[in-house]
């Protein structure tokens, strides 16, 4: 069995140790807050987040960032995506050259416009870094309800080990090249998302969440193609898979929030409510500069970004959507004259 260090203990972290601990691998699962350490040591499980989902016993939970960090098979990325670059400058001087990485975390950096894996392979140079994503809510991981996922990475042979280490009979684990496809659909499935839960907290119906879902990864998939990502990507797990879990669940913190901005919350009252990172409130400026650096149109990304940002309210969003001109539904098909 191998040895591996699961940086962050999140619900997401958490609810990865669990999957490899039963899988029968020497787990350490790290957490930079000493009360977080505490709880799950004293309780054996994250009461907080994750109640009723015990950790295995071969899961030690530590604050030593160095012991989970050396001497390790396969390092997990796990903390939430605002402290991804963080973290890398914190733990590189206890990686070694070489180490495999895997980042489960969705995101990209504002600032930078940097996906996560760009900016691990900028603190962490001359290490491999791969990517896992998916419909994968952490409550239903926890308790081994089924599950299935992508890795990402552009070595064969790391997608391989990291897909044997990870799968299971309830965690199915697939293998891609298309890392860049990978990230911009985990981390922009999140900004529609937030505007799904604006529609159900403004009390629309069934169609309107479909009509956004469905536009929602034409965007997606528009952009995703325009930095590099592949067509097939976005179609899959990682695409539209993450897309109707993220949208249509309430285990979903960016689907929660935006319900809340539906009915009268702002930005920062719905984080306050949600009490966990809502990744896609970070990623969705991001998004918007990117649509705007390619040259792509994403409404519904430049709508969300107006509510969060510049005060919008949620039903002039969905007016001034339902407002645009008139357009083809797919320009690539052509007409018979």
């Amino acid at each position: 069995m191998s040895k591996i260090g699961i940086l962050g203990a999140g619900s997401w972290g958490t609810a990865l140790s669990i999957v490899l601990g039963k899988n029968g691998h020497d787990v350490m699962l790290w957490s930079i807050l000493k009360e977080e350490v505490e709880l799950l040591n004293t309780h054996r499980e994250h009461i907080e987040k994750l109640p009723g989902s015990p950790l295995p016993d071969n899961v030690e939970v530590t604050s030593d960032l160095e012991d989970t960090c050396k001497d390790k098979d396969l390092l997990v990325f796990a903390v939430a995506s605002p402290y991804v670059r963080s973290t890398a400058k914190l733990a590189a001087e206890f990686i070694p050259q070489g180490q495999l990485i895997v980042n489960v975390a969705k995101g990209i950096e504002e600032s930078t416009l940097d996906t996560l894996s760009d900016i691990l392979k900028e603190e962490l140079p001359g290490r491999e870094i791969a990517v896992l994503s998916g419909p994968s809510h952490a409550e239903e991981v926890s308790k081994c309800i089924p599950t299935t996922v992508v890795v990402g990475t552009r070595k064969k042979k790391n997608a391989e080990y990291i897909q044997s280490i990870f799968m299971n009979d309830f965690f199915r684990v697939y293998t891609s090249p298309d890392v860049i496809g990978i990230e911009l659909g985990g981390s922009l499935k999140n900004v529609i998302a937030l505007a799904a839960g604006v529609v159900d907290g403004l009390g629309y119906g069934d169609n309107t969440k479909a009509a956004l879902m469905t536009r929602g990864i034409a965007e997606i998939t528009r952009l995703g193609l325009a930095m590099g990502g592949k067509a097939e990507t976005f179609s899959g797990l990682s695409g539209v898979g993450d897309l109707i879990v993220t949208c249509t669940s309430t285990h979903s913190r960016n689907w929660n929030a935006g319900y809340l901005i539906g009915k009268g919350k702002n930005m920062k009252e719905a984080m306050d409510e949600v009490k966990q990172v809502v990744e896609g409130v970070y990623s969705a400026k991001a998004a918007d500069k990117l649509a705007k650096k390619y040259g792509v149109s994403m409404p519904i990304v430049e709508q969300i970004t107006q509510v969060l940002f510049e005060n919008k309210s949620a039903m002039d969003a969905v007016a001034d959507l339902f407002s645009r001109d008139k357009r083809q539904e797919n320009s690539s098909l052509e007409w018979e004259e």
